[in-house]
């Protein structure tokens, strides 16, 4: 197992739909071992492919002692609209903010072995499984946002400081990598 980079906004990967992983591919087991790997080194509680720069359907998940991963999954949502402080992203480091997601969460697809899979979330898990699905489809948590936040997050992504924020945590981070899985484009 290894520990692979995070791509930061703006990478062209991170606006990228990701394709169908399909059944016969033979690295997802390394990938999925990987993006664990990848998520717990860093204390993120979800991953998405593309956030290595593998774009595929893919995606690890570790909330309130809930661990797995789904392979081309498909997301259905119901509840209310809830707003919860602090969302944040690993591809996004230093920014957080409360977009609405909603309050229940089911998700679908397959594991590594190519076995169905189906896993029910609310709070937090439906969040994350809404989040890392956003980042399957080329979006991002900050897309979700709405008036001033909108606003602000913009401003601040411009902003020369932000470059040194993600440049400092990928440097951080580049202490911990050890692959090139998802290699370096």
């Amino acid at each position: 197992m290894s520990v692979l980079p995070i791509r930061t906004f703006p990478d062209p990967v991170l606006r990228t739909p990701a394709a169908a992983a399909g059944p016969d591919r033979t690295d997802l087991h390394r990938l999925v071992q990987d993006m664990f790997e990848t998520m717990d080194d860093v204390g993120g509680v979800g991953l998405a492919a593309p956030q290595v720069g593998v774009e595929l359907r893919v995606f690890t998940f570790d909330v309130e002692g809930r661990r797995g991963h789904v392979i081309d999954p498909v997301l259905w949502t119901s509840g209310e609209l809830v707003t919860e402080p602090g969302e944040g992203c690993l591809s996004v480091p230093g920014l957080h903010y409360n977009p609405e997601r909603y309050s229940e969460a089911v998700v679908t697809g397959v594991d590594a072995d190519g076995q169905p899979v189906e896993y029910r979330g609310q709070g937090l898990l439906a969040r994350c499984f809404q989040h890392e699905v956003d980042h399957l489809e080329g979006r991002l948590y900050i897309d979700r946002l709405t008036g001033e936040d909108r606003k602000d997050s913009r401003r601040r992504l411009r902003d020369r400081a932000y470059g040194q924020v993600s440049g400092t945590t990928q440097a951080d981070r580049a202490k911990s990598v050890n692959s090139s899985f998802g290699g370096a484009r």
